[in-house]
């Protein structure tokens, strides 16, 4: 008599819906804790909005500050795919791009891309981390980490030669970790009301300042944004080529461009991501 043939078990079906309920817990977390912030958030709470028993949630998850970290690798790639962010299409894709003016344009269409997606649920972690251990050290861990891969773009450049000699790399490591950092992009897209693609112009020329001389782009005169009034346009024509021969001793300490009138509350911001 034939021995019945035994089935192999696919789990392809059960590990579908695994992943279809961690991405609705995770939805859930990410909604209650941008609406009501991290400390108040109760796994609980999340479970319940989630539709998913709370026996559930523990086992895909194990704890709050767990939840939290999905939530952020999920906004950060774009996905619950389990692929590091330096290794994403685009990243990749920038990196190999020769020309480092093109290859400078693609990481801050990356850098816009990635705030727009994750902006808030980092501002909720740096919120949280005022007040609670877990989070801090979530925060301590994700800038580590966030300085090590914006490094690469520094790496990248000085491996084409096209780094501004008087900068070392660290320091322009440091420059890219500042002026690409979520504060950065929270002061001028929320607090100053900057929209998405003038921010990522913004990344774009203030990285090309990285750049050694021969290498940065033609500046642009007219790159001011369009809803915002040049003092200078106002002036009359005579007037503007007096001041443009009798430079402001002040810029050589403040920065601050001749245009840019003292005491207005307005100057240029400086910055390379």
């Amino acid at each position: 008599m034939a021995e019945p043939v035994k089935r192999r078990y696919d789990s392809s079906r059960r590990q579908a819906q695994v992943r279809a309920t961690r991405r609705m817990v995770t939805e859930a977390a990410q909604r209650l804790f941008t609406d009501d912030g991290y400390p108040a958030t109760t796994i609980d709470a999340i479970a319940e909005a989630a539709d998913t028993p709370l026996p559930t949630v523990y086992r895909l998850f194990g704890s709050k500050r767990a939840l939290l970290t999905a939530v952020l690798d999920t906004s950060l790639g774009g996905d619950d795919q389990p692929i590091a962010f330096a290794d994403r299409p685009a990243v990749r894709a920038a990196r190999a791009e020769p020309d480092p003016v093109k290859m400078l344009g693609a990481f801050a269409r990356i850098a816009r891309e990635l705030m727009d997606r994750s902006s808030a649920i980092q501002h909720v972690l740096a919120t949280a981390a005022q007040v609670d251990p877990e989070a801090a050290e979530l925060l301590a861990e994700i800038r580590r980490q966030r300085h090590t891969g914006q490094s690469r773009i520094v790496a990248a450049l000085d491996a084409r030669g096209a780094l501004d000699p008087g900068l070392d790399t660290s320091e322009a490591a440091d420059i890219v970790y500042a002026l690409l950092s979520p504060e950065v992009h929270r002061i001028l897209t929320v607090e100053r009301g900057w929209p998405a693609d003038r921010y990522e112009r913004w990344i774009a020329r203030s990285l090309a300042t990285l750049l050694a001389a021969d290498q940065r782009p033609p500046e642009n005169p007219a790159s001011n944004p369009p809803d915002q009034a040049n003092p200078d346009d106002s002036a009359p024509a005579a007037a503007k080529h007096t001041a443009s021969r009798q430079p402001d001793p002040s810029r050589r300490i403040s920065g601050e461009p001749d245009s840019c009138p003292q005491g207005n509350g307005q100057s240029n911001l400086f910055w390379a991501a």
